[in-house]
């Protein structure tokens, strides 16, 4: 049996049961999305990069981890700063991204990650598991460090690696809880030794239904309309663990607030004299608005910060007395895209009339991130902004519900149950399928031919958003018969 990883015992306290398909159904494992992935670029990259800081350090191969800990064992007894150093005991294999020598027989641990602050349920296992291993093989560990990568810095010209990174020292933290680690430890073999799935119904190790490659297989017994769906529902894993499943079956004494009633009812539900209002604050000239943007981890333009968000796309569907004219942007090059993007906005933009945007934090945020970035544009944004109309409200508040909707208010499930229609067939599905296309499309190397594909699917995607939002907005009127507001 191959030996416990430490990404194997992140996977398990997670979720047992995709541990357990990595030793038993691995075939069957769903992919990764393409999100994910970058994000395993990107970690990657963020790796390298802290290597940088300690220019003696030695690079330990680690395709081959049997090659890994041979070589482990003879850099060990020259003390030298190793990455990624490999030990292997009762068969458990730990590797840390940074081994330090201190003292005269002491190391110190260092993990990096890519992201920009520490993760108590993620990122103290890990350090937790990696000394474990390191002193059961007989090493002193002295402190656990984690570096990440600091928010607040700002590229200026090059990248200024000291400045980049955070460290934090967690030895304390890590001390409580090395404890738990051979619990857990016997936890997850028991998981990788047992002949059956581990999650059934009787005893369901996740706390809720939740994004997961397994999800499917552990919760496949819930029904279609089931308590986890219920909105705002602190109370949703009470009622599981308490045998009540279905919506229908949750007494009305334990309904805490005014949308779950409307979820049990389990029929379309129109508050038509909320919608009107909401309708009315919508004048005539309908501007409605969907943005992209993209990130990076490690800042790859001046004045940005790690994981800042790029608008590089924008879709603008203007309807003014049934008329309707479509004009979009989407950003070609290696540059900082937003001040080609703030500028096209600005002139396409009409200065007057509604901006209706769906869920209006995000469009709202990038623009005034863009303000505080542009300063010249901060009167004009200021304008934008007092326009804004939030499409996502009356179905965020129940003014219409729809059970097909299970809970959600994301345009990707208010538009099939209030039009019928659906993302479907396209090959650009979400934002963060748009951002890998657009760095990939911008950075990436590819022919001519396949940059010219992914531009008409980014702008497929896009102008959908916005196409949607007018059909919503047109649905409404027509639900209640409402003339527009001249």
């Amino acid at each position: 049996m191959k030996p416990l990883s430490k990404s194997d015992y992140a996977t398990g306290l997670e979720c047992p049961g995709h541990l357990w398909m990595k030793y038993h159904d691995k075939e069957n494992i769903p992919l990764h999305t393409p999100g994910v992935l970058k994000r395993f670029e990107q970690g990657i990259l963020v790796g390298q990069l802290a290597q940088k800081l300690f220019p003696e350090g030695i690079a330990i191969p680690e395709k081959d981890y049997t090659e890994n800990i041979k070589r482990t064992k003879e850099l060990l007894q020259k003390r030298k700063i190793l990455f990624e150093a490999g030990l292997l005991v009762d068969n458990l294999y730990g590797r840390a991204d940074i081994l330090i020598p201190v003292n005269k027989d002491q190391w110190d641990i260092i993990e990096v990650k890519s992201s920009t602050k520490v993760d108590k349920n993620e990122h103290y296992p890990d350090l937790a598991f990696q000394r474990h291993v390191y002193e059961k093989a007989g090493l002193k560990i002295r402190k656990c460090f984690l570096m990440y990568l600091n928010k607040e810095y700002v590229k200026d010209r090059e990248i200024d690696i000291q400045q980049l990174f955070a460290k934090e020292d967690l030895t304390e933290e890590i001390d409580e809880i090395m404890v738990e680690v051979p619990e857990n430890i016997e936890f997850l073999l028991n998981i990788i030794n047992s002949p059956t799935f581990p999650n059934t119904t009787e005893k369901n190790h996740c706390t809720a239904p939740k994004t997961c490659l397994v999800k499917d297989r552990c919760w496949d017994f819930l029904p279609e309309h089931h308590v986890f769906h219920l909105y705002n529902g602190r109370k949703n894993r009470k009622l599981f663990d308490e045998g009540i499943h279905a919506l229908a079956d949750v007494p009305d004494n334990l309904l805490s607030n005014a949308q779950q009633v409307i979820q049990k009812a389990g029929k379309v539900h129109i508050d038509k004299a909320k919608i009107q209002e909401f309708l009315q604050s919508v004048q005539e000239q309908e501007c409605h608005l969907d943005f992209e943007t993209c990130s990076f981890a490690v800042p790859a333009f001046n004045g940005t910060k790690p994981y800042q968000r790029l608008p590089f796309q924008f879709s603008l569907r203007i309807v003014k007395k049934n008329k309707k004219k479509h004009v979009e942007f989407l950003h070609d090059g290696k540059d900082d895209p937003r001040p080609l993007f703030l500028a096209t906005l600005k002139e396409m933009l009409p200065a007057e009339g509604s901006v209706i945007v769906y869920s209006q934090g995000f469009e709202s945020s990038v623009l005034k991130e863009l303000a505080r970035d542009f300063p010249e544009y901060q009167e004009w944004v200021n304008s934008v902004l007092q326009r804004i109309v939030d499409l996502r409200v009356p179905f965020s508040n129940f003014w219409y519900y729809n059970p097909k909707q299970k809970g959600s208010a994301s345009i990707k499930k208010v538009l099939p149950a209030l039009i019928g229609k659906r993302y479907e067939g396209m090959t650009i599905t979400d934002g963060d399928c748009a951002s890998i296309a657009y760095v990939d499309m911008n950075f990436g190397k590819m022919t001519a031919d396949k940059k010219a594909q992914i531009r008409k699917d980014l702008l497929k995607y896009c102008e959908l958003d916005t196409e949607a939002m007018v059909w919503i907005v047109e649905k409404l009127r027509k639900m209640i018969a409402l003339k527009i507001k001249v």
